[in-house]
């Protein structure tokens, strides 16, 4: 059974990062669909997979992190305009079937990303 699962860790801080807001959207024959909006937990997890089951389909995914109102919240030192606000990442699904999984790292002025596991 698939499903989509993100966490998000600030490498800054060395600690999950709790209370950011996720966005994933769906791109679909030219058209943007938002599926679900979230906020990661106190491990920067969410609750339950974005997507599980038949509710995944191949296709093309977007996660939006809101990155910005994140750091403000957590007290770092910013720049006006901010470096980072909102940090979208585009991947494909292709295999329903298995267990996709998009983590955020983040700082003030970086971020990465890998499909993990």
């Amino acid at each position: 059974m698939g499903r989509l699962t993100t966490h998000v860790l600030d490498t800054a801080l060395g600690k999950p990062a709790a209370g950011m807001k996720i966005e994933l959207l769906r791109h679909q024959a030219g058209a943007i669909a938002v599926l679900k909006s979230v906020a990661t937990n106190d491990d920067g997890r969410c609750d339950a997979p974005l997507l599980a089951d038949e509710d995944l389909l191949a296709g093309t995914y977007e996660l939006r992190f809101h990155a910005g109102d994140y750091l403000k919240a957590s007290g770092a030192s910013l720049t006006d305009p901010l470096f980072l606000d909102i940090i979208p990442i585009r991947f494909g699904i292709s295999d329903p079937a298995a267990h996709y999984h998009v983590p955020l790292l983040i700082s003030p002025y970086g971020y990465s990303t890998y499909r993990g596991s």
